[in-house]
């Protein structure tokens, strides 16, 4: 049955430092590039029905280097908006509020996790809509995006509330799939690193 498989962009200077990246839109770093690059060879020799790509100049420059043809860039996609948060490590924040959770708290002036998850679910419920045409033509759907919103999106296709995200880190430049087990949603692999390919 038809994959979706979740492409998580390659590394930028503010992933590197731990630092929440949403709406600065930053490029990847020589090693987020090389990250991006050793998706292709992961990649080839699967046929994608469907490419979806977030907004943001990192995760554009990802499908790009890896060789995927995006075919829609979907706002939902967004990275959590961190509002307030932008650019603050969680040890930054924790400063000021030692007990704060994104997962359960949100971010101040941004997003809370019931609006993040509200988006992931407009991108799954489009995704099900053409799953059966893409597997109907023996191809797989991509999603191109960000840690914290493909986390929310990887809870919410197995039933679980977007705090669930905060259990399946995810790093840059990884590949992660979701797919069926006897028609229940699971989570059919996750964080799978691949070999960067220097320029």
């Amino acid at each position: 049955m038809v994959q979706i498989i979740l492409v998580r962009h390659g590394e930028t200077a503010w992933s590197a430092s731990g630092r929440h990246t949403s709406t600065t839109d930053l490029d990847l770093t020589a090693r987020g590039a090389d990250q991006a690059r050793g998706l292709a060879a992961a990649l080839s020799g699967r046929r994608f029905a469907a490419v979806l790509c977030s907004p943001r100049l990192r995760a554009r420059r990802t499908a790009e280097l890896a060789g995927l043809t995006v075919t829609a860039v979907d706002p939902d996609l967004a990275e959590w908006d961190y509002g307030r948060y932008e650019g603050l490590t969680t040890a930054d924040i924790r400063r000021d509020r030692p007990d704060w959770i994104l997962w359960t708290d949100g971010a101040p002036g941004g997003e809370s996790p019931e609006q993040v998850a509200a988006r992931t679910d407009r991108v799954l419920d489009r995704i099900r809509a053409n799953a059966a045409g893409a597997d109907a033509a023996g191809a797989d759907i991509a999603v191109v995006a960000h840690g914290h919103l493909l986390r929310v999106a990887a809870a919410r296709w197995i039933g679980l509330g977007p705090e669930g995200g905060a259990r399946l880190g995810l790093d840059t430049g990884t590949l992660s799939a979701l797919g069926f087990e006897h028609g229940t949603p699971v989570v059919t692999r996750w964080n799978a690193p691949v070999t960067a390919t220097p320029r």
